[in-house]
């Protein structure tokens, strides 16, 4: 065979193979308020960088390519500004963690679950694997220092719960997989070291805490095994 059919074989196996290794590379976006961002800590001790890490570290390519995350914003704010650099990002693979600032600003529960279903619907819309949106619920913030302050004599807990549990329902009828931070997030409460210097966002060691949990429930939804870790 001549040798130079043989170099533009193996280049073309190189291409081929290149090829397949970007489209099985993961493109990451986040859809959020303060708690996606990193408030309370740097952006790289977020918990969707620290996922990003952990799941390259496993031998997942993953690329977060877009978290356009702003302290406090709400569902609506979430569809005005980054739905739109959502969908232009191309992920196949997504997470949300919206609705703390719906509560605090007196949101009801329906315009909160038209405005979360208006969210999944068009986020689902454009990732190729419908399962590959990962929702995790809203923390507890009131058992924060100053979180009593934002509830207007309102519950915290129970108000946050209902709308987890809004959260859960228009994910289990799209059978997404839903991950819980809800009861990690009270050890705030009693752990001062896990409150950032504002006394109401999480510290960098309490958003490495919900990385853990939200980590196997990542690695197996891209993956389908198991974490070890």
């Amino acid at each position: 065979m001549n040798r130079w059919v043989i170099v533009i074989l193996a280049l073309t196996s190189m291409a081929l193979a290149q090829d397949r290794t970007d489209k099985q590379s993961i493109r990451y976006s986040v859809v959020g308020d303060s708690y996606s961002c990193g408030e309370g800590a740097t952006p790289e001790e977020s918990w969707p960088v620290l996922l990003t890490r952990l799941l390259n570290s496993e031998g997942v390519k993953v690329e977060l390519v877009s978290n356009p995350s702003v302290t406090g914003w709400t569902t609506k704010d979430a569809i005005d500004r980054e739905l739109p650099l959502f969908l232009k990002s191309k992920p196949n693979f997504a997470t949300l963690l919206i609705g703390v600032n719906d509560w605090v600003q007196g949101v009801d529960e329906s315009a909160f679950r038209k405005n979360l279903v208006y969210l999944l619907d068009q986020m689902l819309s454009v990732l190729p694997d419908k399962k590959r949106l990962l929702l995790v619920t809203i923390p507890d913030f009131g058992v924060t220092p100053t979180g009593p302050k934002y509830a207007r004599g309102r519950d915290t807990s129970q108000g946050i719960s209902r709308f987890n549990e809004i959260v859960s329902e228009e994910a289990k009828k799209r059978g997404l997989t839903v991950v819980d931070i809800f009861l990690l997030s009270k050890k705030m409460g009693a752990d001062r070291s896990l409150v950032a210097k504002d006394g109401l966002h999480p510290s960098a060691k309490e958003y490495a805490e919900w990385e853990k949990i939200i980590f196997p429930a990542a690695l197996e939804l891209l993956t389908n095994r198991q974490s070890k870790i």
